[in-house]
């Protein structure tokens, strides 16, 4: 259950979703009041949010194991 609660919490999953459910309802409805190159915009927005973020948590947990180790010592 921790898992979908971790899932549930992730930033970069909503993103994801958010960005599916453009694509999917463009798709589904081709008359949806937003241009190709509109959505195409969005999803590059979310792509380099989600990159963001994943490059933001990496460099936290990077730094926390690096002051551990160096507390250790």
């Amino acid at each position: 259950m921790s898992k979908l609660k971790l899932l549930l919490a992730s930033r970069k999953f909503w993103a994801a979703l958010i960005g599916l459910l453009l694509i999917t309802l463009k798709a589904w409805k081709p008359d949806f009041p937003l241009a190709e190159e509109e959505l195409t915009n969005i999803v590059y927005v979310l792509v380099a949010y989600i990159m963001g973020t994943g490059i933001e948590d990496g460099l936290a947990r990077h730094s926390s194991s690096s002051r551990s180790i160096v507390s250790n010592k």
